[in-house]
């Protein structure tokens, strides 16, 4: 690509970030011109905005290179994460994924020596994100936010304990995916290129941040356990009750799923199949979490074309950073990017020591809370809870909110 278009594509990308932190502001607008308040709503929406600022990208590159050089462009993109996302999401927030676990979560709860709706938050805030390493990180993130929606996120909690929540959920979550080489999208990045298999995780990342996890989770219950209003009910939807080969199919699923997260021709045939067998027993499910799968995908998608221009002035951002330099900028550039993307670029660079690798990736899963770009299952999260944050969701306040359970993280990882 041409300098110029570089140089563009860099000016775009922190359009797009200054576009992320006004949604707050944008949505307010729509109140001020109700003839275009659909328009003001669609560019509130955080997940719509890489997409936007990507499309804006595609006609730069359009209009200095040409149409071949833009669609060449396109073509050399790897989307297969945006879809697997998706895809990931829909079925791990299916009614009997999400009863299956949350029978299970609800169990453990009743024998914990605190209120039921205390210890299931607990469970939701540590337990599913290491499960997370198994399942992956967007379906943790997906089962996670659905368990607490109705728990912490009612219109009975206080709006900052709403967003302490959210951003431990983010927090941990992204620190949580790191027992395995396969759950987390910036370990999956240099996994293969570095030779990092799934003994070597979790003994070099992975007990550190089941630590963090336990703190995290434990500290925030403990502090706001008394201002968590009680449930009066537990459901799983609406509905006749699932059979248990219904559930099991759904594993199957979600199973063959994550088992080939690197082969879209395969996952999105399997989802295919999920569709046509969930409209078949259409009784035992609830509405599929299509629209804010979608959008969660288009979010990265854009985040995917808008980053692929980035590598020119970031790469040597982090060749000329010294070991705790790297961890500090890699924390502080994972708040402004996604950290899978600032893995892969610590990939490309030749001669990288083994200390090195080690704190750029320690920092870039540990800022993976401090906002919602941060981390690719973040948007998932936001997608299921942004309702319950009737003003929209403040990337201040969830910076801000993030600091504390990020701090522990970066102990966590640094004197452990």
């Amino acid at each position: 690509m041409p300098h110029s278009v570089e140089i563009a594509a860099a000016v775009i990308f922190f359009l797009a970030l200054v576009h992320t932190f006004a949604t707050a502001r944008i949505e307010s607008l729509g109140g001020k011109y109700p003839r275009h308040a659909g328009l003001f709503h669609f560019l509130a929406e955080v997940e719509v905005v890489f997409g936007f600022w990507a499309l804006i990208l595609s006609l730069v590159i359009w209009l200095i290179a040409g149409s071949k050089a833009a669609i060449g462009y396109l073509e050399q993109r790897e989307f297969t994460e945006p879809l697997f996302v998706f895809v990931i999401m829909v079925v791990a927030a299916s009614r009997p994924v999400l009863a299956a676990v949350t029978m299970a979560v609800m169990k453990v709860a009743a024998l914990l020596p605190v209120r039921t709706e205390v210890s299931a938050i607990w469970l939701a805030l540590f337990v599913i994100p290491l499960f997370g390493s198994i399942i992956t990180e967007p379906a943790a993130m997906t089962l996670a936010a659905l368990l607490l929606r109705d728990r912490l996120f009612n219109e009975r909690v206080p709006a900052g304990i709403k967003y302490f929540g959210l951003a431990l959920l983010f927090v941990n979550v992204s620190i949580g995916g790191v027992l395995t080489s396969f759950a987390a999208p910036p370990v999956l990045m240099v996994a293969t290129a570095w030779g990092w298999d799934t003994p070597f995780m979790a003994a070099t990342f992975g007990w550190k941040a089941a630590v963090a996890v336990l703190f995290n989770a434990t500290a925030f219950v403990a502090a706001v356990a008394r201002k968590v209003p009680p449930v009066t009910a537990e459901s799983d939807g609406e509905g006749p009750r699932i059979p248990f080969t219904v559930t099991v199919i759904h594993t199957m699923f979600l199973v063959l799923v994550v088992l080939n997260a690197h082969h879209a021709v395969v996952f999105i045939g399997a989802f295919l199949f999920f569709l046509g067998y969930t409209h078949a027993y259409d009784k035992y499910q609830s509405p599929l979490l299509l629209r804010e799968s979608l959008l969660v995908a288009f979010f990265l998608g854009g985040l995917v074309v808008l980053g692929g221009l980035q590598r020119w002035w970031l790469q040597p951002v982090v060749n000329a950073m010294g070991d705790y330099t790297l961890f500090a900028g890699a924390t502080g550039l994972t708040a402004v990017m996604d950290n899978a993307a600032i893995t892969y670029l610590g990939s490309l660079i030749h001669g990288l020591s083994d200390q090195s690798r080690y704190f750029l990736v320690a920092g870039a899963i540990t800022g993976g809370g401090l906002t919602v770009i941060a981390n690719a299952p973040n948007p998932a999260g936001l997608a299921i809870l942004s309702r319950c944050f009737p003003a929209g969701v403040s990337a201040l306040r969830l910076l801000g909110a993030a600091l504390p359970p990020t701090i522990v993280a970066c102990v966590a990882f640094l004197a452990l």
